[in-house]
């Protein structure tokens, strides 16, 4: 077995077993759509897309909020426990919540929506110390499984509209498909020695391996994690050296340590600018493109293509 906490084995039990008491009622003793209850804005949208109207999709983190730091409120322990299934991403991603999430399991169905993806193709480098990276939608190929897992979860949960979600599902993996082709395309028009990324924390290693992309982070993959003067040194030197132009922010992480690296490089006689927000653990606003996942994505490709270049 991998190396991981504690906390992520006792969530992928749970995940991987039905809890014994919470048979969530069928469509006939239901009445109205399947509760739904998410953690994560991509998880979220993943389900309304599958879903559609035959569920009923409550989310607990919106725009802005780093699920690495969340902690449950006491509204968040109702929609839980309100609702015939949870949806979360698991691989420690929602570290302050893994308590909530083991206990909720014995009430009510409990899903990490990543536990189908093959273990060879999840990324654990060594600085993760025996972690492994929870950033699967950065690399749409690995989301599309996700999406397969979702549809999985509502058709044996509710069997009668199985082939509603069928649909939805087929509709939705073409959506995901073009997403992933714009992604390969676009990063690949990047000049080879300028397909350099360098954000707050590590997010985006998927994205990197995915499509092509060399990512650096001044954290590692949680925010709860902190940088160090070494840290900011390291990639001033690289910047400098390699005279990339552009560095990145991240919507739900503060800027702080950005302005760290575009200082330090000024005073190597190198200036590097912000070349936009990158949106890594939660989506933008609702109603706004970036408030979908497709449209999250589509936005950071777009973004890092027209700074890199």
């Amino acid at each position: 077995m991998k190396r991981l906490y504690i906390s992520l084995i006792a969530l992928a039990c749970v995940a991987c077993s039905p809890a014994p008491q919470t048979d969530s009622p069928t469509t006939s003793e239901r009445s109205g759509p399947l509760k739904v209850t998410t953690t994560i804005g991509m998880i979220t949208d993943v389900a309304k897309n599958i879903g559609g109207e035959h569920v009923e999709v409550t989310g607990l983190m919106g725009p802005g909020v780093d699920p690495h730091l969340y902690k449950a409120t006491q509204g968040d322990l109702q929609k839980l426990s309100g609702a015939d299934v949870v949806l979360y991403n698991g691989l420690h991603l929602e570290g302050r919540m893994a308590d909530v999430l083991v206990k909720m399991a014995s009430r009510v169905k409990t899903v990490q929506v990543t536990d189908t993806i093959p273990e060879d193709q999840l990324r654990e480098p060594p600085e993760f110390e025996g972690q492994y990276d929870p950033h699967v939608w950065m690399d749409v190929s690995l989301w599309t499984e996700v999406a397969k897992r979702i549809a999985d979860v509502f058709t044996d949960l509710d069997p009668a509209n199985a082939e509603a979600y069928a649909t939805n599902l087929d509709l939705y993996l073409v959506e995901l498909s073009a997403l992933d082709q714009h992604a390969k395309d676009s990063i690949a028009s990047i000049p080879d020695g300028s397909r350099v990324l360098v954000t707050a924390h590590d997010a985006f290693g998927y994205m990197g391996d995915a499509y092509g992309l060399e990512v650096m982070g001044l954290q590692g993959i949680s925010t709860a994690s902190e940088f160090g003067l070494q840290d900011v040194e390291r990639l001033v030197n690289m910047l400098v050296e390699r005279k990339i132009k552009a560095v990145f922010v991240e919507s739900s992480i503060s800027p702080r340590s950005i302005e760290a690296l575009i200082e330090g490089t000024k005073a190597k006689g190198h200036d590097v600018r912000i070349g936009g927000e990158l949106f890594s653990d939660a989506m933008g606003a609702d109603g706004t493109a970036e408030g979908t996942y497709v449209g999250m994505i589509r936005h950071n490709v777009d973004t890092i293509v027209e700074a890199l270049k």
